[in-house]
């Protein structure tokens, strides 16, 4: 679990007083995108010419959370709709998994098709990555000479509003440096960046119930 992009995420995203992620629709497509640059990062997943999302290796990682989004990219859709696609048992994959890591409890929701209460069981784990991410951000090391995680991770929060990460003074001061973060995904595949650029937009499309499940 240490290494696992959407794993980080959904923790980045966590908060203690709402019992789970600040804002649930936005964090499914976050864990979304974070497990897509994982599988990228691993050579599992390319582009190709059109744009379209190529599976390099198929074979299982060992991961639900990636060998699910793993076979979801074997139709050849493109970045931006594999973001999409099945984020809601993605989401709960990843509590799923961070639950039998002893890192989540889990409580089933006090009404018919509430939501689900989750406690991290030791804050220091996400103080921790915070503190990381917040260093990605606020430090003077060279942007390509970070983590390629803790990039991602930076840029994915950014695009996705997570205040307690990348507060609104910090995103506008820390522009360039954010998208400094946001680029090195082009690396991978320049659909991939394209997809986390455009995150604010689709979480609007995604608020007005479009774009997948």
């Amino acid at each position: 679990m240490n290494d696992d992009l959407a794993c980080l995420m959904y923790l980045l995203a966590h908060d203690d007083a709402a019992e789970g992620p600040y804002d649930r629709s936005r964090t499914r497509l976050l864990v979304r995108a974070a497990a897509l640059i994982d599988l990228a990062s691993r050579g599992r997943l390319a582009e190709d010419g059109g744009g379209r999302v190529t599976v390099s290796d198929p074979r299982p990682t060992g991961d639900p959370v990636l060998d699910g989004v793993l076979r979801d990219a074997a139709a050849g859709h493109g970045w931006k709709h594999l973001v999409r696609r099945h984020r809601k048992r993605t989401l709960t994959q990843v509590e799923d998994r961070l639950a039998a890591a002893g890192v989540l409890s889990v409580r089933a929701p006090r009404i018919p098709f509430g939501t689900r209460r989750v406690t991290v069981t030791d804050r220091a784990v996400p103080a921790v990555l915070r503190a990381r991410v917040s260093e990605a951000l606020h430090g003077d090391r060279p942007v390509r000479e970070l983590p390629a995680a803790d990039a991602a991770l930076l840029a994915l929060a950014a695009a996705g509003g997570v205040r307690s990460v990348v507060p609104r003074r910090d995103h506008k001061t820390f522009r360039a440096r954010i998208d400094a973060c946001t680029g090195s995904l082009a690396a991978l595949a320049p659909g991939l960046e394209k997809a986390v650029r455009t995150l604010p937009m689709t979480m609007i499309a995604a608020k007005g119930g479009m774009g997948g499940s």
